[in-house]
């Protein structure tokens, strides 16, 4: 199985590094619990300054309000209630809340700690058709500056991968912010790094563009912020309606 790594001062150009890796490196193996196949490599990218700009990469399939809402899911819980109504198993959010203040309580405690880490795979994940794919996320504070570590048991490259690791480095962001910290490295490990074969002519796509020398980035201020914030009553207004809609 192949191990990839890949390294950059900004979200996209460690996410495109690690995307070309996987293109050049994979083994094409069968998927039989989705009855499919899927190119694979174990994967880890690092981003050296996380809210460098630019932030936002093009090759993200969503748009500004998808990105947002996985921004509020993943913060602020705000489909946690699907899990009380038994139409999702699961939500980051509610495996990850109940933790995080120990974090920063840890951290305070101790700010050189190994200790801080929040565990996302519960008992429920060994008899679930669909266990989590996030594992772990691991924060330390070194040299002044909070730099988390992020592991994923399997992470879909061409569709999720950014969009998850945007998410997490917001959260790195508000935690370090209650902590009175810089914002320190992001490192986003994925054991299986992966394409589903329905998506192989979308992940040639991305190579092409990446190697073509066309524009590959968005910044995230001035323009994207603005349209994240401008979506905001739309999210709120879908989530009142799903929650009068399971009365």
């Amino acid at each position: 199985m192949f191990e990839l790594f890949a390294e950059g001062r900004t979200l996209p150009e460690a996410y495109h590094g690690a995307l070309s890796a996987l293109y050049d490196r994979h083994g094409v193996v069968p998927c039989p619990d989705y009855n499919t196949t899927q190119i694979e490599a174990s994967a880890t990218f690092v981003v050296t300054e996380p809210l460098r700009e630019p932030m936002i990469s093009r090759l993200f399939i969503g748009d500004p309000r998808s990105l947002e809402q996985y921004r509020q899911e993943i913060l602020d819980g705000i489909l946690d209630f699907e899990v009380e109504r038994g139409n999702w198993e699961y939500t980051y959010h509610l495996r990850m809340a109940e933790q995080l203040p120990w974090v920063a309580d840890e951290l305070r405690r101790n700010p050189d700690s190994r200790r801080a880490v929040i565990s996302t795979r519960t008992e429920a994940d060994s008899a679930s058709g669909s266990p989590a794919c996030l594992q772990s996320a691991q924060y330390f504070i070194r040299e002044g500056a909070l730099h988390s570590k992020i592991l994923f048991r399997s992470n879909d490259a061409a569709k999720a991968a950014f969009m998850n690791a945007f998410a997490l480095i917001m959260l790195q962001a508000r935690l370090a912010e209650e902590l009175g910290v810089p914002v320190g490295t992001y490192t986003h490990r994925a054991n299986s790094f992966h394409v589903y074969e329905r998506d192989f002519a979308l992940f040639e796509g991305y190579i092409k563009r990446l190697r073509s020398g066309a524009e590959t980035t968005y910044c995230r201020a001035g323009g994207w912020d603005e349209l994240m914030e401008e979506a905001r009553p739309e999210i709120a207004e879908m989530v009142r309606k799903l929650r009068e809609g399971g009365r």
